[in-house]
């Protein structure tokens, strides 16, 4: 397999585990213990979502959220809209969107992860969402219309990508004119050690694959975005990375231990932001 193959295996096989992980102890949580706290799983995606959002969802939504962002507050939904989440895992931000669109509206979500679409479906079933969609398919390559969308979320997932030049294009392709992005993304400062750049461990941390700010911006412009902000969420201390490369805190979720790497290397380096842009009218 080429590098961009071996990659995105690896990503895939990581997040199809956490999901029958999820899908094995939904009934008693945790890894047998008790529900998890909402967002409780690594300094990335702990503390994103609210309780009152957190009723609206089964607790397997929540549990296999592994986003570093809570998109669907930032897109500020209107009825009637169309969503399209990229790499839409368990389902919880289009459940939310879904609701926020109300029955006039509708959401999308795209997962390449056979086990995580499973599960994104039965946690529809569960919550009882009948205007949302799961598509199989790569991010790389949107299985929709052109022009058929007014707005494309994603929590996490696009520096997943081996590719983001191609799905940033594809993300322009499906949206209407005027329509917009809304994602939360792991962004760096500077660029990474040659040694986190090969970890595939860090690749699924949402780490390896993170883009400079200034390479994203560019990337963006260059897919005919306009309007283009970034808005720093959470900036990672040496603690944070020290946890997240340790594996320390995380249950169901795909951190992993990395050994040989020194956090003091990451601090202030790697942050979640808001990523907003818009196709032009």
């Amino acid at each position: 397999m080429s590098n961009d193959d071996t990659i995105r295996a690896y990503v895939q096989k990581k997040y199809g585990e956490a999901a029958l992980r999820v899908g094995v102890t939904d009934a008693g949580g945790c890894c047998g213990g008790t529900a998890l706290p909402i967002g409780a799983v690594d300094p990335i995606t702990r503390d994103l979502y609210d309780a009152e959002q957190g009723a609206e969802v089964p607790a397997a939504a929540l549990q296999a959220s592994l986003g570093c962002g809570n998109p669907t507050m930032l897109a500020a939904l209107a009825p009637g809209e169309v969503v399209l989440d990229l790499g839409s895992g368990g389902g919880l931000d289009v459940l939310l969107s879904a609701r926020r669109v109300g029955p006039t509206g509708k959401a999308y979500g795209l997962d390449m992860t056979p086990e995580m679409l499973a599960l994104a479906r039965e946690n529809q079933r569960r919550a009882g969402v009948a205007n949302c969609e799961f598509l199989h398919g790569t991010i790389e390559q949107i299985p929709l219309p052109d022009r058929s969308v007014d707005v494309v979320i994603s929590n996490c997932v696009i520096n997943l990508s081996t590719d983001k030049a191609r799905v940033l294009a594809e993300t322009f392709r499906v949206l209407r004119p005027g329509g917009r992005v809304a994602v939360s993304d792991i962004v760096l400062a500077r660029p990474l050690p040659a040694e986190a750049e090969r970890s595939l461990r860090l690749w699924t941390g949402c780490v390896s694959g993170a883009l400079v700010e200034a390479e994203y911006r560019r990337l963006l412009a260059a897919a005919g975005f306009v309007d283009i902000t970034f808005e720093p969420t959470r900036v990672y201390r040496e603690a944070d990375i020290a946890e997240l490369l340790g594996g320390g805190g995380s249950c169901c979720g795909v951190s992993v231990p990395v050994h040989g790497i020194d956090p003091q290397q990451y601090a202030g380096v790697v942050y979640s932001a808001f990523v907003r842009a818009r196709k032009p009218a």
